[in-house]
Order: structure tokens, then sequence, then C-alpha cells
């Protein structure tokens, strides 16, 4: 486990993808020109000396993104944060911040759109602003090993959490060094989100194969407020079966990496991680199983998110260099097997797939604005990715 791990975990003389020839296309944003390859309209930026694991856009400005970078993989080096904005030159630096340790994940602040947080290696967390030069304006230390995952609350906007390596979840005011709360989970918790509705529901993915969701609102006393507890990898309690009338396969346990809720449905959560499957479910019925399957990956699924624009949609990233954009399903028909019962287990359809990256895909993340359909991605290959997922789509 761990940031060792994941940097042996590549397949040794693993074959790069190809260069591509690149075309200068006119671009829907007036002044921006898009570098084109031979299947999807793409805009790159390099980070020559750091390897991205995180990229978000901002919530302010479709012209901005900021990516958290780490020198050597994140095993050993320095960290940095790159602002990017989009404008008449294409890619260009608005900021960089350094840090002494390698940076796994960022968060834009919800109230001030000139501020963000990065997760750090050593078990800090900063806030920097894009008004200020060279230093954080905030600096809180307390997690004991990396701090992994950071996520700015989207409703009451007055405070952040963070997950780390050391098994717990902690909750932030951005004005004072001290948590405000910590939430044992027990196990290395490598992503933990609000809910995007609801401010006292927090959800952790880690290590053990489990997602949990705590609610603010119970006494601390009940479980340190964990109301829900989910076992990814365990098989539906009704014996749910395929839409193709297979039983429900079994999977052994494995680390999960990555979750997010749907931005449309709040109790809707998916997941992906080391056995290369994402699954939906619903935390209201937590021993039901998945609620779909979506398989196609060839190693770890890194990162996910859903999409702000459509309740069906998700996009993922990937150990095996691609970024995929699904379906859940969830809009399709889907009508029990003869004989059986039981409503089916869906399964997700990959509408698309983008293979321009040559290292593992650490980061995605959608656009708020526009058409909808805007991507950033990152990877190893130290390369930002900004293209439309729209020309991904099969027809």
């Amino acid at each position: 486990m761990g940031k060792l791990k994941l940097f042996n975990g590549r397949v040794a003389n693993q074959p790069k993808l190809p260069n591509h020839t690149c075309l200068l296309l006119a671009s829907p944003r007036p002044g921006v020109h898009l570098l084109k390859p031979t299947m999807a309209s793409m805009l790159e930026f390099r980070t020559p000396g750091f390897n991205p694991y995180a990229v978000k856009y901002s919530p302010y400005y479709d012209s901005r993104i900021a990516v958290a970078t780490s020198a050597n993989y994140g095993i050993v080096g320095n960290g940095r944060v790159f602002c990017l904005g989009l404008g008449p030159g294409g890619v260009q630096i608005e900021k960089t911040f350094d840090t002494n340790d390698s940076l796994y994940d960022l968060a834009w602040s919800e109230i001030n759109e000139n501020q963000m947080v990065v997760a750090c290696g050593d078990g800090s967390i900063k806030l920097f602003d894009l008004g200020a030069n060279d230093f954080p304006v905030m600096n809180f230390h307390e997690h004991k090993r990396e701090t992994f995952s950071v996520c700015w609350n989207p409703v009451t906007k007055d405070n952040f959490l963070s997950s780390s390596w050391d098994g717990t979840v902690k909750i932030w005011s951005p004005t004072r060094t001290e948590s405000l709360k910590t939430l044992p989970v027990g196990s290395c918790t490598y992503s933990a989100q609000f809910n995007p509705s609801n401010p006292a529901l927090i959800s952790t993915a880690s290590s053990d194969s489990h997602i949990r969701v705590y609610d603010l609102r119970t006494p601390v006393s009940a479980k340190y407020h964990l109301t829900t507890t989910i076992p990814v990898h365990a098989p539906p309690a009704t014996g749910a079966f395929l839409p193709n009338g297979q039983t429900f396969p079994a999977f052994p346990p494995a680390e999960i990496l990555t979750h997010d809720w749907n931005k449309y449905n709040h109790g809707l959560v998916a997941a992906g991680g080391v056995d290369r499957v994402i699954r939906t479910f619903d935390v209201r019925n937590p021993s039901g199983g998945p609620l779909s399957l979506l398989r196609g990956h060839e190693y770890a699924v890194r990162r996910l998110a859903w999409s702000p624009h459509a309740a069906d949609i998700l996009i993922s990233a990937s150990y095996d260099m691609t970024v995929r954009v699904w379906t859940d399903g969830s809009t399709m028909p889907a009508a029990p097997h003869p004989g059986q019962p039981e409503p089916p287990v869906r399964e997700g359809v990959q509408l698309g797939l983008m293979n321009r990256h040559t290292e593992f895909v650490t980061g995605v993340d959608w656009c708020l604005f526009g058409s909808g359909g805007w991507v950033a991605s990152v990877g190893w290959d130290e390369r930002v990715l900004l293209w439309d997922a729209h020309s991904l789509l099969r027809a």
C-alpha cells in the first residue's frame, strides 16, 4: 500500500502510446485555439519535472484550472501547484506555488475565487491565495501521515475536509488552524466527499473495501456520526443477477481509491479502485449491493467524477492510461430476466475512450460551464489535457 506500491505497480517495459500529429483548429471560446489529435480536440499544457496527481476546474471561471503535482512521481521530493488560465495564447501559467513535500489533491475555495487548499505528503493542508506570493496564507497540520484528498463544502461553503492515510477525516475552517472535528475511519482513507445537497453528510472511500457515510446531525457518541457502511465488493443481499441472466459475480475485497456523489440523485455514489470495476450504490440501501457495474478498465481506477450536466454520465481516469466516459444505464430500460423476480444489476455502457496520455492518468474533472462536455485530465506523463468529451461519444 502507498506511494511506492502504486509506482511499482506499473508493468515493466509497458509500451507507450504513439505521438499524434496536432492540427490548429478554431475554438468555441473566442481567442483560444485547440490542439486536435486525430480523434479529439485538445488543449495541452506540460508540467516538466512534476507529475500531476489532481486537476480541478474553478467553480467561478471556465477559463481557470488548478493542478496539484509532485516531483519524482510523489515518492520523494517537492510539490508544485499550478494555476492555469485559458486565453488568446492558449493555456498560460497564472501562478505557481512550491511546497516542501508532494501534493496529492486540491480543492478550490467556495467563498473566495482566488483561494485553494492542497493536500500534502507531510500530512499538512495548505491554503494558497493567488493574490499572495510564494507562501500559503494558512497551514493546517494534524494528520500523522500523508493527506490524500481534500473537499470544500459546496453547500455551507464555510468549511472543508481532508482525508489521510492515517485513517482519519478532519473538518476544518479556513480561518483557524485547529480542526473542527475528527472522524475515525480506521483504515487508509483515499477519498472523502461532502454530499452535494446536505452539508451534514460526509462519505469516505478506504483501503478496507468500504464506503462509509457520516451524518454530523447524529450524536458523536453514536459511532462518531457513522450511519452507513457499504461493503463495496459484497454480493447483493437479494442475490441479484445481471441483465444477461448470469448470477452476480464474486469479487474479492480490494482497495477503493476514489468515489463521488451523483449531482442529481443525492443518494447515489459511484466508487472505483484496484479491481478496475466502477460500481454505483444507493446509500439508503447499503446491503442492496451495486445498482450498476461499469467494466472496461484494464488497471486500477484512480479517479472518477459524475457529470454536473447529466444524471447518468460519469468519467473515470485509470492506471491503464485512459480516460473513459460512461453511462450508468439508469436511463436505459432494463427488464428482469425471464423467471427471475429480482431487478437486475445494470451493466453500464462505455460511451467513449480518450487514450492520449502516455502514463498513469491520475486526475479528471468536468467544467461546470458551457455546453457540458469540457473535461480536464492529468497524468504522470507531465501533461494536462483539456478536451471535449462530446467528441468521444459513439453515435
